[in-house]
């Protein structure tokens, strides 16, 4: 398709074109992936449109074809099958085609091989969902890397000219939001007239009536009070934990927060976020995280039985989930990353935030508390050394106020001295930076130079048996002191009762 050809949704050519044969390159369903939920979505529109759509996923699926699509073997599986259509859309994402997206070597073979099959076969859309704008140039992957010398230079600067050959070959990329559509131009050096911004939610339907009544009640919430949802996967990147932190207090408003999505057993780091979320959880009340599957229809109803959307993400490009709220109506708090301030645009009713304490003030205004803009911050801050005993009863008297409990001014409980903690701060618990503690994983067995990432792969398999051990102690170690400081924290929960009894 030349660049000037007419358009219509999902990037299909109106006209002569219309009932083509289409292979969409994608993870699909029943694998749980955000990007396979995301065309499935536009699988189902073209159908609509009267076109003959097939699937090509990375992995056994519902799709009509699977293949192996890492590497070079990959690009020229994907290319042979290619030949049999008229069009082709690829959803990309660099963990579907690049067996290690993060050593320039296999940027250039794989970048090499992706860019011959797209020049080689009927026309190509590359639907972007996420790249790394490094990639494009050298310089930039040398700093990052923080590898020098001639060698690595030129290593990176052919994996530069590899990245940006893929996209070069495509004949449209479409991408949701116009800092994305600026980098591929400026950066990546694609042909303005190829690259085109698509409404991340056009292919988009709904799934369930418009009822939060009806919603809330299917999903066993109350039918007052005003409700915040995040949903999706449970991963450290979505930053659901900034939401139960900046929820707090909230409770009083007759607010809750739900935290709704599965997690992936197979990502270790998501496994340590769920324990840390359901601490969250435990600590600060009205916060209910709910764990396990959420199908299409549960998804959309916990939508509509939000009173406000909360993506409060520490690192993504685009949100179906953003798409799915507007869809209904449902107002956003989001964080400013990747290109979620361009997608939720303007609307009064959405707020993007740039930090925690923004997070914090947009939350508390949701529900209409007065003085949501000077909300304090749960901190700590001292104006002077640190009194032991200041501290400590500082701890109670806070303790005793979140039981609702008085403490008389001037009382012991309420400390004195230039240690003092000051007033409105939030202690965390004895547990809390622990859970933060990430497991430590075993460094990645890459290299700029060609040939030393085998070898530093057979060094870790000779050596394996000396460090897998150690690395096994590290975590149990972690796993011990969190048990330890959460029975620390029950014990000071119970002595904080007895002396509020006193």
């Amino acid at each position: 398709m030349s660049p000037a050809s007419p358009t219509t949704g999902s990037g299909t050519v109106a006209g002569p074109r219309s009932g083509q044969r289409i292979l969409v390159v994608t993870p699909y369903p029943p694998v749980r992936d955000g990007i396979g939920a995301y065309a499935v979505q536009q699988v189902r529109s073209l159908r609509r449109q009267g076109h003959d759509v097939e699937v090509v996923s990375p992995w056994p699926s519902a799709a009509h074809h699977h293949l192996a699509l890492e590497g070079p073997k990959g690009a020229k599986a994907l290319k042979k099958l290619m030949a049999g259509f008229d069009r082709v859309i690829v959803h990309f994402h660099p963990d579907v085609f690049y067996a290690n997206p993060s050593t320039p070597t296999s940027r250039i073979s794989t970048g090499t091989a992706l860019a011959s099959a797209f020049r080689a076969g009927p026309p190509v859309e590359i639907r972007l969902h996420e790249i790394d704008r490094r990639w494009a140039s050298a310089t930039e992957q040398v700093e990052a890397s923080s590898r020098g010398g001639f060698v690595a230079t030129q290593v990176f600067e052919q994996a530069a000219r590899a990245s940006r050959s893929v996209f070069k070959a495509a004949d449209e990329i479409t991408v949701h939001v116009p800092e994305h559509q600026r980098m591929m131009i400026d950066s990546f050096g694609v042909d303005p007239g190829r690259v085109r911004v698509v409404d991340h939610g056009e292919d988009f339907t709904r799934r369930v009536p418009d009822d939060q009544a009806a919603a809330r009640a299917s999903l066993g919430l109350p039918a007052e009070g005003h409700v915040f949802v995040c949903i999706g996967f449970i991963q450290p990147h979505k930053g659901f934990d900034r939401a139960a932190t900046a929820f707090r207090g909230l409770s009083d408003d007759g607010a809750s927060l739900h935290i709704v999505g599965s997690v992936r057993l197979d990502d270790p780091s998501a496994v340590d976020h769920q324990r840390e979320l359901e601490a969250l959880a435990a600590q600060i009340p009205s916060v209910h995280l709910h764990l396990g599957f959420v199908s299409d229809e549960a998804f959309d109803r916990w939508i509509v039985a939000a009173d406000t959307i909360v993506l409060p993400y520490r690192h993504i490009w685009s949100s179906s989930v953003a798409e799915r709220a507007r869809l209904y109506r449902r107002p956003v708090i989001a964080t400013r990353v990747g290109g979620l301030a361009d997608q939720i645009g303007e609307h009064p009713e959405n707020t993007v935030v740039d930090d925690n304490a923004g997070l914090a003030r947009a939350m508390a205004a949701a529900v209409g508390r007065e003085g949501a803009a000077t909300r304090p911050i749960s901190t700590w801050e001292f104006d002077g050394p640190v009194d032991r005993s200041a501290v400590q009863a500082e701890v109670h008297r806070r303790a005793a106020a979140q039981r609702g409990i008085k403490v008389k001014t001037g009382s012991a409980a309420e400390g004195s001295g230039a240690g003092r903690v000051r007033p409105g701060a939030v202690p965390e618990h004895v547990a809390t930076p622990l859970r933060r503690l990430r497991a430590v994983p075993p460094p990645p067995a890459t290299s700029a130079r060609p040939g030393v990432s085998t070898v530093k792969r057979l060094i870790r398999r000779v050596i394996a048996w000396e460090v897998d051990p150690l690395r096994e102690q590290l975590i149990d170690l972690q796993r011990a002191s969190v048990k330890a400081a959460e029975t620390t924290d029950a014990r000071l929960d119970e002595v904080t009762d007895e002396l509020d009894e006193r």
